[in-house]
């Protein structure tokens, strides 16, 4: 019988992560600095484990190299392509960057990354750092050297509901007082251009700044993306689309009632529930949704409905590069 594969994510600690992982998603944490929830990984820093059906207890990645047929068939000799995190940012994140794919490739073996945010709350005066002034590569390189950071960063204020775009070669990062759900490739590289001066309470040394590579991958000038946000809606439902990208498809669902979805058998659908609660239905077997749940439908479930109570999800495809 075709089923959901229901997932059991990872928490990280991080110098600036808090406790709003517990408070706003009842996830069992008993840290106050955890900045990461790694809700849907395959990746081997963080890897999600299935938790019902014939394939319980694997990890994901087992999963994806085992049964392509869960997959479309795609090349799964290759890493699972993708990752969904939530993060609260109790403090700025570090300001930094990440290669793109043929960069990554050749310095650190492993899939470039592009992300996107989705911001599940800011606070009143929440900002975020996107993006970068310098007109030149010579110039940002002289302004990363000499810390001119006031010149080089720049800073958009931001609410709850945002969406942004995150390619690689980005200059980004979250800022205070920020959750956000992020959807990007799988990969873990990240090449911090400044971090505030802060001195790792484990270490009792600052973090290892990566200046030569972020200057070999950052983008110059900066360009933002442009990108058209639509919605489709019935009485009972609502789906934004976010971003349609080379490695993924980005969308978010609104329900108020019940809604019947279709999946092509090529495609795998990534969902993560950020509000509210509901009822996930394939071939009569019910599966209770809430805001906590991460789930993969796989290409084996092409038809299934979602009956939600004010229930809010973002879906995540891949992309034709997958």
């Amino acid at each position: 019988m075709p089923a959901p594969l229901l997932l059991q994510p990872v928490f990280h600690e991080k110098i600036w992560g808090g406790s709003q992982l517990r408070s706003r998603f009842n996830y069992p944490i008993f840290s106050d600095h955890t900045g990461e929830c790694w809700g849907i990984s395959g990746h081997p820093h963080g890897l999600s484990t299935i938790k019902n059906g014939r394939y319980q207890g694997q990890s994901l990645a087992a999963a994806w190299h085992a049964h392509p047929e869960l997959f479309g068939h795609r090349d799964t000799q290759q890493p699972f392509p993708l990752l969904t995190k939530i993060l609260d940012a109790q403090q700025d994140l570090s300001v930094q960057v990440h290669p793109d794919d043929s960069y990554a490739r050749v310095h650190e073996h492993e899939l470039g990354k592009t992300e996107c945010w989705y911001v599940i709350h800011a606070e009143p005066d929440a900002q975020l750092y996107y993006g970068h002034h310098a007109q030149t590569r010579s110039q940002l390189a002289a302004w990363i050297h000499t810390g001119n950071w006031q010149a080089l960063f720049r800073r958009i204020p931001i609410k709850t509901g945002d969406f942004f775009y995150v390619p690689a070669g980005t200059v980004h990062a979250l800022g205070a007082g920020t959750m956000v759900l992020e959807t990007q490739q799988s990969s873990d590289t990240t090449y911090r251009l400044y971090d505030f001066d802060r001195v790792d309470t484990h270490t009792h040394h600052k973090r290892r700044l990566h200046l030569k590579r972020a200057i070999d991958t950052i983008q110059v000038p900066h360009r933002d993306p442009i990108l058209t946000v639509t919605t489709t809606s019935d009485h009972h439902f609502m789906q934004t689309n976010f971003v349609q990208a080379p490695a993924f498809t980005v969308v978010k669902w609104d329900l108020n009632g019940t809604h019947t979805f279709h999946q092509a058998a090529t495609d795998f659908t990534l969902v993560s529930v950020l509000n509210g609660m509901g009822t996930l239905t394939i071939a009569e077997q019910p599966y209770p949704l809430r805001a906590e749940d991460h789930l993969i439908l796989p290409s084996t479930v092409t038809d299934w409905q979602i009956h939600g109570d004010h229930l809010s999800c973002s879906a995540t495809l891949p992309g034709p590069d997958i």
